[in-house]
C-alpha cells in the first residue's frame, strides 16, 4: 500500500509532498466538512502504528526531490495518532534536506509524546473550528471523551512549547460555527496566542455531509478584521 500522494502544488505549502500515515480513514474526528468526502472509520484517539514506519520512511526517501517545498503529514486520517511519528520526522530530516510540516486537528495536543514529536517538523498547522460546545460536537463530531476545553488546553500547550512555525487554520461552515459570536471568540483565543498567521477558510469542494455549506467571501473578510495575527484567506 503507498503512503505517499503528489507531490502537488498545495495553495498554502508549495510544492508539496504529502504523506498518509493513518490510512484506510483512522482519525480523532468525523468532522462535517472533511475533504476525503468519506466519513471516518475508525473513530479513535488512540496512538499506535497505523501504516509501517520502515515502509513510510523508505517510501518518503524514495519518492522526495529536492525541489519540494515540504513534505507534508496529512492524509486520510489524524497524523498524530501514529505513535513513531516522530521517528519518522526524525529519519527523513536526517536524510532529506526539506522541510516537513505537519497538518493536525489538534485532538492530541494535550499530550507530552505528542508536543514532542512535533517539536521536530519546522511547520505545524493546527486547526480550530469551534470555542462553543454545541457547534464543536456538529462540525467536529469528535469522541464522547474528548472535551473541547482538553482540546483548547492542547492549543495553548503546543503554542507555548512548540518554537517553529505555527499557522492556525480555521475553517467555518454556513450555519455551525459561522456567527459573529463565535468566530470574535476564536480571535479572542487565537489573538493571545504566539502564532505565526491564520488560515481562515471555508467548505470548497465535496464533504462527508451533502449539503454542508460555504461562507460568502464577504463574511470571511469582515471576519478577517477580529484576528491581530496576519490573516490569509482561502475560500
Amino acid at each position: 500500500m503507498g503512503y505517499i500522494y503528489g507531490p502537488v502544488h498545495s495553495r498554502r505549502l508549495g510544492l508539496s509532498l504529502g504523506v498518509n500515515v493513518t490510512p484506510n480513514r483512522v482519525c480523532s474526528f468525523d468532522c462535517v466538512y472533511c475533504e476525503e468526502a468519506v466519513p471516518t472509520r475508525t473513530l479513535t484517539l488512540e496512538r499506535r502504528e497505523y501504516a509501517p514506519t520502515k515502509d513510510v520512511i523508505d517510501e518518503i526517501k524514495s519518492t522526495a526531490t529536492n525541489d519540494l517545498d515540504y513534505i507534508t503529514f496529512s492524509g486520510e486520517g489524524e497524523p498524530t495518532l501514529h505513535s513513531e511519528l516522530g521517528t519518522i520526522i526524525d529519519k527523513i530530516k536526517s536524510a532529506l534536506n526539506i522541510r516537513v510540516a505537519v497538518l493536525t486537528n489538534s485532538t492530541l495536543l494535550h499530550r507530552d509524546d505528542v508536543i514532542s514529536d512535533l517539536k521536530k517538523a519546522d511547520l505545524i498547522v493546527p486547526s480550530l473550528d469551534a470555542i462553543f460546545e454545541d457547534s464543536y460536537k456538529k462540525i467536529n463530531r469528535p469522541p464522547e471523551d474528548l472535551s473541547l476545553d482538553s482540546l483548547l488546553k492542547g492549543f495553548e500547550k503546543l503554542c507555548c512549547e512548540y518554537k517553529g512555525s505555527i499557522w492556525v487554520e480555521i475553517l467555518l461552515v454556513k450555519g455551525i460555527n459561522d456567527s459573529d459570536e463565535e468566530v470574535k471568540e476564536m480571535a479572542r483565543f487565537v489573538n493571545k496566542l504566539s502564532v505565526d498567521g491564520i488560515q481562515l477558510n471555508t467548505v470548497s469542494r465535496s464533504t462527508t455531509v451533502p449539503g454542508t455549506g460555504p461562507v460568502s467571501m464577504k463574511k470571511l473578510k469582515e471576519f478577517k478584521g477580529y484576528f491581530e495575527h496576519p490573516v490569509d484567506i482561502f475560500d
